[in-house]
């Protein structure tokens, strides 16, 4: 079935795929939905959460921070995943949509670049729509996601030792961790001052 979506099978005879085909796969209780774009299937997850990802690469259609978060996507919860293209994707996503507002004169930016100017004298020219008391660093939760999404990547570069591949698990988390990011960025929820 992931095929014949993808080739743009009607199962339907009105044009709609998704609904009678995910209706029967529910029904089913199968694992797999239509996918947003009805060309294929996906692992079904929590309503709530596809449409969170489903929006926030919406809201960031300029650029390619919404490009490489819904490739992620379908890396982590399509029919074949891939862990490891998952989790690039996803860190991708997340410097596209910071690069503007982190780095925006650095060409070559990458999200180690980024979060070394977070933690550099520029500091206090980043600010977030959170609450934060006065004596609390506003920036601090973001630099931590950031960190946690770049320190998770156990895949990035060779070394002497085994290169441990991203587990499906760990992609998925990093998926909705990076539209997190992608969604705060993209809004204007993380600012820098000049």
């Amino acid at each position: 079935m992931d095929g014949l979506l993808w080739l743009g099978a009607d199962f339907t005879g009105d044009g709609d795929p998704d609904s009678q085909l995910d209706r029967l796969l529910s029904e089913a209780g199968s694992s797999y939905c239509v996918n947003a774009e009805t060309n294929g299937l996906e692992l079904r997850i929590t309503p709530a959460a596809r449409e969170a990802v489903k929006q926030t690469v919406a809201d960031a259609a300029a650029g390619s921070a919404a490009e490489h978060l819904a490739t992620g996507w379908h890396a982590a919860y399509g029919l074949h995943p891939d862990p490891v293209r998952a989790y690039s994707e996803a860190i991708k996503a997340v410097e596209c949509a910071a690069h503007a507002v982190i780095q925006p004169n650095h060409a070559r930016a990458t999200l180690g670049t980024m979060i070394g100017e977070l933690k550099g004298p520029s500091r206090p020219k980043f600010h977030t729509v959170l609450s934060t008391p006065s004596t609390a660093d506003p920036i601090k939760p973001v630099e931590s996601m950031m960190c946690a999404l770049w320190d998770g990547q156990t895949s990035r570069h060779g070394k002497q030792t085994p290169t441990v591949p991203e587990s499906l698990e760990a992609a998925r988390a990093g998926v909705h961790l990076a539209a997190t990011l992608v969604q705060w960025f993209a809004s204007g929820s993380v600012t820098r001052s000049h």
